[in-house]
């Protein structure tokens, strides 16, 4: 005769199971410690599966730099503007011969296509500044926007508060120490996605939240970073910062957040800054190709029963 499970039983094997899963995350930090033991670099990583215990901070609280990371915290505050009536997406921007000169010497796919000037809709300046890390079309929606402060006050003031912009990238790549002062965390980096992608507050309207979630997932950059070990077919909604290397072969910033999506539909945010990195760029991009393929297959085998 079988006997009923006592409470006392049934809780210890909650217990257990709540261990295991404790011991499977603890186990997922010390993987990737492993990763970063021996490297001359600042790491800062922030994990968040959608269990309570899925989460991981490694250096999360640092203030790094995140160059063009924040033009997706620029997209959130541009489409709220949207949202108001103040912009839209269909607005026409003239962009004229003299601003794409003064950019020759930053990477800009707009100047490419328009090196003498032409008129683009800001839809189609936010697909190039998120997608294609755009600095024309970054520092156009800075001013469309009312400036860096009015975007970092915007960010404030829907609770995202350890990130401080205050640099265009026009200024921002004129010297380098600038960087430094455009800074988030990377658990405040997670906290930008997570507010965006669940749409906390409705935050922005659907067709807003569509349009930027698209955009995202487009993103054409960091191939190598988040994307660079995980499945050809993986969904990521993404956005990458690179500042290159200074004269003594430091590496300020080289940078990757994003949503990525399971094959059951489910997801986990993953914020890595690299920065005031002595390795290589291949060094650096496989630090976070490493780091999202060992967060992908802990969360890949938590569906397996």
């Amino acid at each position: 005769m079988l006997r009923k499970p006592t409470l006392s039983l049934i809780l210890s094997a909650l217990l257990a199971i709540g261990s295991a899963k404790a011991q499977s995350i603890d186990i997922l930090r010390q993987r990737i410690g492993g990763i970063l033991k021996d490297k001359s670099v600042t790491v800062g990583i922030a994990i968040r599966g959608t269990g309570p215990q899925d989460t991981i901070s490694i250096n999360g609280d640092e203030h790094l730099p995140m160059q063009s990371v924040y033009k997706y915290h620029l997209a959130l505050a541009v489409l709220h503007q949207v949202d108001q009536g103040i912009l839209s997406l269909k607005k026409v921007v003239s962009l004229d011969k003299e601003l794409m000169e003064s950019y020759q010497h930053l990477w800009s796919p707009l100047r490419e296509k328009y090196p003498n000037g032409g008129e683009v809709t800001l839809a189609d300046i936010l697909k190039s500044t998120v997608a294609w890390s755009d600095n024309v079309g970054c520092d156009v929606l800075f001013e469309l926007a009312g400036g860096t402060d009015i975007v970092q006050s915007y960010l404030h003031g829907i609770g995202i508060e350890d990130i401080a912009i205050v640099h265009t990238e026009m200024v921002m790549q004129a010297e380098w120490k600038k960087q430094y002062e455009n800074w988030t965390t990377a658990k405040a980096a997670n906290q930008a996605l997570g507010l965006f992608f669940e749409n906390v507050d409705n935050l922005l309207s659907t067709e807003s939240y569509n349009f930027l979630l698209n955009v995202l997932k487009g993103t054409q950059t960091g191939r190598k970073s988040i994307r660079g070990l995980l499945p050809k077919e993986t969904i990521i909604a993404h956005k990458t910062g690179h500042s290159g290397k200074n004269d003594s072969g430091i590496t300020g910033a080289l940078n990757d957040i994003g949503i990525i999506f399971l094959p059951d539909g489910s997801h986990f945010y993953l914020s890595v800054l690299v920065s005031d990195s002595k390795e290589s760029d291949e060094t650096n991009q496989k630090i976070i190709a490493d780091i999202a393929k060992l967060t992908w297959d802990y969360f890949k085998n938590k569906q397996t029963p």
